[in-house]
């Protein structure tokens, strides 16, 4: 059984490189997304100083009092901007919730495009100074990355480069900062019970920077599950579901979990910070022609990626 591709790639070869170099990174992508369906980038222009100062103020955030963060919990929002308690989410298809809490970062309109009449506003944490100064920092930049990395796609798919551009400009973006709290009494828990249950994600593609802990299995394409271990400055790139349903298939969403650590690390805590990349709204999700053809016939309904994220929001538990 041959091993998953997973290979470590050089953004910095795109965005500054030849068009040789360019073409090279868009084929060794597509063809790690078609093998593991993960990369890991490097030379993404974070610098340790501002991700040492993310992962600083995540783990701040939610060392507050239970009663302090739950005042910028909005159950209306359906978890897609301030804090989201434990027991809310739960992966599709799974009975039990994950064991974690998040707090999600959602888009900043600042260009005057009608779409921010779309977005709730951030929630802004006032217990910590920083908090909302370096997450934005961090959103953008995983933004910029996002585009890139799409444009990447686009010349895989052997579509125009800027296919994505107008679908993500301003779109509907999460960055989500994640705690996969202690587990103080292992034997009190469901045995179905885990930090997170295996899932896809909904967006486009998705941006993680380098976890705090081990823990993040990614499903290959012989069923089997493979660690994915990443240095602390790499991030870490998987399909999500609307790219897999644009492209019929060709880009396969990825199953991944994040399961419980072992014994004698339980009452330990993990913390992540994922970005989903999401486009516009209105971006029709319809499977692109030149993806179906007799042997891959066309696998999914027509629908915008609003209508999806809706859906998807409703299955796990956290839109009503």
């Amino acid at each position: 059984m041959s091993t998953p591709y997973i290979p470590c790639l050089d953004l910095g070869s795109y965005i500054n490189g030849t068009e040789e170099e360019r073409k090279k990174f868009s084929d060794e992508l597509g063809r790690a997304f078609n093998d593991s369906g993960f990369v890991t980038i490097t030379n993404h222009g974070l610098s340790q100083e501002l991700i040492d100062k993310l992962y600083e103020n995540i783990k701040a955030a939610f060392s507050l009092p239970v009663e302090t963060k739950r005042k910028y919990e909005k159950p209306e929002l359906a978890g897609q901007r301030g804090y989201t308690s434990a027991g809310k989410e739960t992966a599709k298809g799974a009975k039990t919730p994950d064991l974690k809490e998040f707090w999600q970062i959602g888009q900043e309109v600042t260009d005057g495009d009608p779409v921010k009449n779309e977005y709730p506003d951030n929630e802004v944490l006032e217990e910590l100074p920083e908090f909302n100064k370096v997450t934005g920092a961090i959103y953008k930049k995983l933004e910029e990355n996002g585009t890139h990395l799409l444009r990447a796609i686009a010349t895989y798919l052997e579509l125009p480069i800027n296919y994505f551009d107008k679908h993500v400009h301003n779109g509907n973006s999460i960055l989500r900062g994640i705690h996969y709290f202690p587990i103080e009494n292992p034997e009190t828990i469901p045995d179905d019970a885990v930090r997170a249950g295996a899932h896809e994600d909904i967006n486009l593609i998705t941006l993680l920077i380098g976890a705090s802990a081990d823990g993040l299995e990614v499903l290959t394409r012989s069923n089997e599950w493979l660690p994915i271990k990443a240095h602390h400055t790499d991030i870490v790139v998987n399909v999500g579901d609307m790219l897999q349903r644009l492209t019929n298939n060709k880009l396969k969403s990825t199953t991944h979990r994040v399961v419980n650590p072992p014994r004698e690390l339980m009452k330990t805590s993990r913390f992540s910070v994922p970005f989903f990349l999401h486009p516009r709204s209105d971006m029709d999700l319809t499977s692109l022609p030149s993806t179906i053809d007799a042997e891959h016939p066309k696998a999914y309904s027509d629908m915008t990626a609003g209508e999806y994220l809706d859906e998807r929001l409703r299955e796990i538990g956290l839109k009503k």
